[in-house]
């Protein structure tokens, strides 16, 4: 048996970075205190979710990763504690801003980043504004405890990603998020079809999904405001629900699971063996007809 402890946290942040990287220790803490070995924060958790607004002001948030406070405060703590940290920051990077996962291992080593691929732009998520695509590609990680991939809120939407990293040889896939209400209609409620979405990532690569949303409500600059939906979950391989947080309070969430046991049940299924890459080539265009390269002639 190879068994690794993993949690999920959920807070209210406020806009004082210095509160929120606290808050985020408090959670860190006490989830390591309770077995935990890789521990997942929120997206964008050192500040209140400014993407709500387009406003050139909100762009002075981001900083280069060897500047970033919440990466420099958490190494050591990650260090004294044994545990792996995914921190999510919001990264500049010349004159380009990206929403960034920064891995931080066991002994407060980085090993490296990740900046998200798909970024969404709608009514209270003008995340295009503030962040260029991601340009590092999906990516994976060995860890002390487990080789896991990281993909960021709207990336969880999207199963290429989640099948990108297993192929890869993630073991455990984790999403920070930040997702709430739809300031364009107040009775949409997607916390259902975001919670299958990844499920379906986790039985379709027989591979746990680690999920960490925001709670609260965040009031915009123009009479806006969005109600995170909490509700933040660690899914199993087969895709069910072995736990969930309610959407309002702040949560730790703590699961073990046997990789050992996990990749002899991923192997029987044959969902890998079984793989046509050759036919997926309208994977790779974005009307499922039209490669890039033919675009371009």
């Amino acid at each position: 048996m190879r068994n690794v402890t993993v949690a999920a946290t959920q807070m209210a942040c406020s806009a004082a970075a210095a509160e929120n990287i606290a808050r985020a220790e408090k959670l860190v803490r006490a989830a390591a205190s309770r077995g935990a070995r890789i521990i997942l924060i929120q997206e964008l958790f050192e500040s209140l979710y400014f993407c709500q607004d387009q406003d050139y002001e909100f762009l002075n948030l981001a900083r280069p990763l060897a500047e970033n406070a919440a990466v420099r405060h958490f190494a050591p703590i990650a260090r004294e504690l044994g545990v792996v940290l995914p921190i999510s920051v919001y990264e500049r990077a010349g004159q380009s801003n990206f929403n960034t996962i920064v891995i931080i291992d066991a002994d407060g080593a980085i090993l490296g980043h990740y900046r998200k691929s798909h970024i969404p732009d709608g009514p209270g998520y003008s995340e295009k504004f503030y962040f260029s695509p991601g340009d590092t590609g999906f990516k994976v990680w060995d860890t002390k405890y487990a080789r896991i991939g990281v993909g960021i809120c709207w990336d969880q939407w999207f199963p290429e990603c989640a099948r990108a990293m297993a192929l890869m040889g993630a073991e455990l896939l984790f999403y920070p998020t930040a997702i709430g209400s739809e300031p364009q209609d107040t009775a949409l409620d997607s916390a259902g079809h975001w919670q299958r979405t990844m499920q379906g990532h986790a039985a379709a690569n027989l591979t746990p999904v680690i999920a960490a949303n925001r709670i609260g409500t965040e009031a915009g600059r123009h009479g806006t405001a969005i109600t995170f939906y909490g509700s933040s979950f660690i899914a199993g391989p087969t895709g069910e629900k072995c736990q969930e947080a309610d959407r309002g309070s702040e949560t730790i969430l703590v699961q073990s699971f046997d990789l050992d046991a996990i990749a002899r049940m991923r192997n029987a299924w044959g969902v890998f063996r079984d793989r046509r890459p050759e036919l997926y080539a309208p994977l790779l265009t974005l009307d499922g007809v039209t490669s890039h390269k033919a675009a371009l002639r």
